[in-house]
């Protein structure tokens, strides 16, 4: 088999936990739970053996049926996945992890989860509302609690077997600087929001030479504009190598180093999102060098608020990503 062939096979080894995290995903950030069951399974059809699910998308147990039907036909071993949940703004302090993980363990109906996430650094009030907010609709953060103690917590939970790897999601370079200097278990993966037009190279220099595995959330650019997919750079590269812009931009995001997630719930487009092939390497430098544009589209590592997670079902947006 010809190297390209290979590349939607591309398994990272963890340093900080155990097993490998396939390096394409696919993100369950879908508002509707029948979808959400239809597209996982779909996923897991076209050869997606990493999922990307949390607390907050309010959809854990869909994710788990579509699951269960492909271990009960016998079509994929629990071993043969990787998934990933993670843990609410609500949930920070410390004695709400344990029971908050293993509310999302019944949920997806496993015995373990590959990689357990803090969701965003920020904690919001503990409670049964996922956005607290006061008289003036702002959110009521929790001052009660820090990143440090939460970690702690994540940290606890990988004694007994049921969580084989920790990290972070939605983080800034600064904030995970502190918790690698603390911590006892280092992130096994930070998941971030990167792109062709966020990079977030001086991220992914630290993350590799801390062995921890940088992973990509909207690596598509959710559909937002400016849009990545019809970058000139991009669909130039895409006409000439024969791909899409979404699998030029894919493999990108595999060739550097980082792995990532997408989102679909339209059967061709999940099997397109699934089938990279290598970039030659003068198309590796012309995304570095000849694309200027700088933008971030979603602002949940500055507030905790996801930028992405709608508060009502909505039409699904080209190459969405979660948070």
């Amino acid at each position: 088999m010809a190297p390209q062939d290979t590349l939607r096979y591309t398994r990272i080894p963890l340093t900080h936990g155990s097993g490998a995290i396939p390096a394409v995903g696919f993100g369950t950030l879908i508002p509707d739970p029948v979808a959400t069951r239809q597209a996982t399974r779909t996923a897991l059809e076209v050869g997606f053996r990493h999922l990307d699910c949390a607390e907050r998308y309010r959809n854990e147990a869909a994710v788990g049926e579509a699951m269960q039907e492909a271990f009960e036909a016998g079509t994929i071993q629990r071993q043969d996945l990787f998934v990933t949940t993670k843990l609410w703004n609500t949930n920070h302090r410390p004695e709400r992890v344990k029971p908050a993980f293993e509310a999302s363990l019944r949920r997806l109906r496993l015995d373990y989860v590959d990689c357990y996430l803090i969701h965003t650094p920020f904690a919001f009030q503990p409670g049964e509302e996922f956005h607290p907010t006061d008289e003036q609709g702002q959110v009521i953060y929790d001052s009660g609690v820090t990143l440090t103690e939460t970690w702690r917590a994540l940290e606890r939970l990988m004694e007994d077997g049921r969580c084989r790897s920790i990290g972070l999601s939605d983080i800034s370079l600064e904030k995970l600087r502190e918790i690698v200097a603390v911590a006892r278990i280092k992130p096994a993966v930070v998941q971030v929001e990167s792109h062709p037009y966020l990079p977030e190279w001086e991220l992914l220099d630290f993350c590799r030479a801390q062995g921890i595995v940088l992973q990509a959330f909207a690596a598509l650019g959710h559909g937002m504009e400016p849009k990545v997919l019809d970058d000139p750079v991009i669909t130039a590269i895409a006409q000439r190598v024969g791909k899409t812009p979404a699998q030029v931009l894919l493999a990108w995001a595999v060739q550097r180093g980082t792995a990532f997630l997408t989102t679909s719930t339209t059967p061709r487009r999940i099997q397109e999102n699934f089938e990279i092939s290598a970039l030659p390497e003068d198309a590796l430098r012309e995304i570095r060098d000849g694309i200027k544009t700088s933008i971030r589209f979603n602002a949940v590592v500055e507030t905790g608020v996801p930028g992405f997670i709608p508060r009502a079902p909505r039409a699904e947006p080209k190459g969405t990503g979660p948070h």
